[in-house]
């Protein structure tokens, strides 16, 4: 898989995430570690986004 692949990957998994955030957030029953776990797996991806793209400039 190419840098660029796996980039574009990342952004889906991350535009999902986020959708899933927003999706918990306004159900009136939610529950704070979950939610609290989709923040970290988003900040997790977008780490690893911003990682990858530094990295690809500095080549």
């Amino acid at each position: 898989m190419t840098v660029q692949a796996h980039l574009a990957t990342l952004q889906q998994k991350h535009g999902s995430l986020e959708e899933q955030l927003h999706a918990e957030m306004t159900r009136p029953s939610s529950q704070d570690h979950v939610i609290a776990d989709l923040k970290r797996k988003k900040l997790r991806i977008k780490d690893e986004i911003e990682r990858l793209s530094s990295s690809r400039i500095d080549h």
